[in-house]
């Protein structure tokens, strides 16, 4: 594989159904289908957290979240264990980002050249409330799933300029000599759910499907599960109409984000780049968008832990769709061979492959791995899928087990049939080869609760609040929080 530039895109909160070419017959993403027409596609990529700041961890440094010890949103990366941009420019390489980082703060060594525009968590300090897990205040989680619709945003405004500052990278860097990589980073789709007016008119609230099990008596069941629904305040059940307006306008978002990227890749053309150049898409998790009584991301559902997945340029099978299960790890040692850099002897125990030779070469078996020790969980929970069966174990409640051959909608919890119990016992072994569950929810919750103490406990950090990710050049909005 002959080293090229790379040009990683990543968005936040992209369901990986959400996007023509993974199927969907309404959303219109006519950019990203037609980078999947002439890559590939992976139909079994993975989050390694459904949550923000540990998932970017674990796209940064190739390692899992219990690894890095990035829990939740109070836990930003700050530069170690060492990114693929420190192994990168170690060798010379430029390695620039654009747009939304949600790490610690600019002057870390994140490993980045230079970050242009970049975003961070709140005051270099994020979401503390998350590190509450026992008996932690609600939130008010309805609003903007109600006033969902047409109209500006922050977020609308800050993808913008991502594109424009993309496009003028590109035309500067168009004849770099030697191979870089530029990081790409979008907010859209994530919420508020806002949309142009534009792209809004696109999807007719009416006409938008209804996601599995949104009825409240259709709802699963699960400690978890109901104690998620209360801690957002999603108990009470929204309409279909409600459900209806929020697709559209998530849908909009998307072609929204699909416009900017094309943007983006509009540029790369236009400066001769698309030839040296390869691509990869990605987000870093999904959405739940009301299945099953859930919003947001925060579980270990396809919804919330699948993404998308993308390669393209030189080298790469045009038109194919890989099974072969992936995940956002996966990334670090694509980076490095994509531009021709060396791996790193302190790299060898890092659980990823090379989405290159995956994409060139026949299916392969392999499991995948995500987990969730954030907002809203009493107890962690972790995740392994082949590709054809999904166990969820959540620590010290009953478990989730799936045949996603035959239930790709996962409505159907084996873990307790008794014919199902050879592959329960199959998925588990895979589980514990990964990792000490028991352990690792131990260490999460001792993290947490040190965070709090830091911080002056918890009565400070209910009185410091809860804050929004400010595009920069914002400053965060903070309320406050009580139990």
């Amino acid at each position: 594989m002959n080293p090229a530039n790379l040009l990683f895109i990543c968005s936040d909160e992209h369901q990986a159904t959400a996007a023509g070419c993974y199927g969907n017959p309404i959303v219109q993403t006519p950019h990203l289908d037609r980078l999947a027409e002439r890559g590939t596609r992976f139909d079994n990529a993975y989050t390694n957290c459904p949550i923000c700041v540990p998932s970017r961890g674990s796209l940064a440094t190739g390692r899992y979240v219990h690894d890095i010890r990035l829990w939740d949103n109070a836990f930003p990366y700050t530069g170690k264990p060492p990114a693929w941009g420190h192994r990168l420019q170690a060798q010379g390489f430029r390695v620039d980002s654009i747009g939304k980082l949600h790490y610690r703060r600019a002057e870390d060594d994140d490993g980045f050249s230079e970050k242009i525009d970049a975003m961070y968590v709140a005051e270099g300090i994020g979401e503390l409330i998350s590190c509450i897990r026992e008996n932690p205040p609600l939130r008010k989680g309805r609003n903007g799933i109600l006033n969902a619709g047409p109209g500006e945003s922050a977020y609308l405004r800050y993808d913008a300029r991502i594109a424009e500052r993309a496009s003028g990278w590109l035309a500067d860097h168009a004849q770099d000599e030697q191979p870089w990589v530029l990081f790409v980073s979008f907010v859209n789709p994530h919420p508020p759910f806002v949309a142009p007016q534009e792209f809004y008119d696109l999807y007719p609230v009416e006409e938008m499907p209804l996601p599995v099990d949104w009825e409240e008596s259709d709802w699963p069941r699960h400690p978890a599960l109901d104690r998620m629904r209360r801690y957002f305040g999603w108990e009470e059940p929204f309409g279909a109409a409600a459900i209806r307006n929020a697709t559209a306008t998530y849908y909009a978002q998307c072609t929204y984000l699909d416009q900017k990227i094309g943007q983006v890749l509009g540029a790369l053309d236009a400066n001769g780049l698309t030839d040296s150049t390869r691509i990869v898409y990605t987000s870093d998790h999904g959405a739940m968008m009301g299945a099953r009584g859930l919003w947001g991301k925060f579980t270990l559902y396809d919804d919330s832990c699948q993404v998308p997945m993308i390669l393209a340029g030189p080298d790469v099978p045009a038109g194919k769709a890989v099974q072969t299960p992936v995940s956002l790890v996966d990334a670090f040692p694509t980076i490095l061979e994509a531009v021709g850099a060396e791996s790193h002897p302190d790299d060898a125990d890092l659980p990823g492959e090379s989405l290159w030779a995956i994409a060139a070469g026949p299916e392969q078996e392999r499991v995948v791995f995500s987990e969730y020790h954030a907002a809203g969980s009493l107890h962690g929970a972790s995740m392994v899928c082949d590709g054809h069966a999904k166990l969820v174990h959540y620590h010290y409640e009953p478990s989730h087990l799936f045949d996603l051959d035959n239930d790709p909608l996962e409505t159907v919890n084996l873990a307790d049939a008794t014919e199902h119990q050879a592959l329960r016992e199959r998925m588990e072994s895979h589980l514990r080869a990964l990792v000490d569950v028991d352990a690792v929810d131990r260490l999460a919750k001792a993290d947490q609760a040190a965070k709090l103490a830091e911080w002056g406990g918890e009565e400070a950090v209910l009185k410091r609040g809860l804050s929004n990710s400010a595009i920069p050049g914002e400053k965060p909005l903070f309320h406050s929080m009580n139990r």
